[in-house]
């Protein structure tokens, strides 16, 4: 009796558990390589061939680009829905990005009304300040 066949045959809950996470077909796979590829390409087009003028666009563009194939990283490398773990992953990631953005967005503010309040008076306002 070879070792995987024991193993199934003492652990039948470990092996109906270990199948309930759904791990990712060969044909998930393929689609998350297809897409990630498309996403790649796309953005390295933009830059490469010039195609918009605005470069604030072309960054807009590249910077979602790269959110999307986060997504896809997740969803189809990761193998992260609403059913794995219960809902657990989804809802521990989803706060894990409102921590950061309420980080980064205060950071920003704070550095901007840093720079807009604590910037060096020139010496026309250092003569007249009392």
């Amino acid at each position: 009796m070879s070792t995987e066949t024991n193993h199934s045959a003492h652990h039948p809950a470990h092996e109906s558990a270990h199948d309930a996470h759904g791990h990712g077909s060969m044909r998930d796979y393929v689609i998350g390589f297809v897409l990630s590829v498309i996403l790649t390409v796309i953005p390295f087009w933009l830059v490469m061939g010039e195609v918009l003028e605005s470069r604030v666009w072309t960054v807009a563009l590249i910077m979602f680009f790269g959110a999307v194939q986060i997504v896809v990283h997740m969803v189809y490398f990761l193998h992260m829905n609403r059913k794995s773990e219960g809902g657990w992953i989804l809802m521990s990631l989803l706060f894990t990005g409102i921590i950061i953005v309420i980080a980064l967005v205060g950071s920003l503010w704070v550095m901007h009304h840093l720079e807009a309040n604590m910037m060096p008076m020139s010496p026309e306002q250092m003569r007249v300040a009392p």
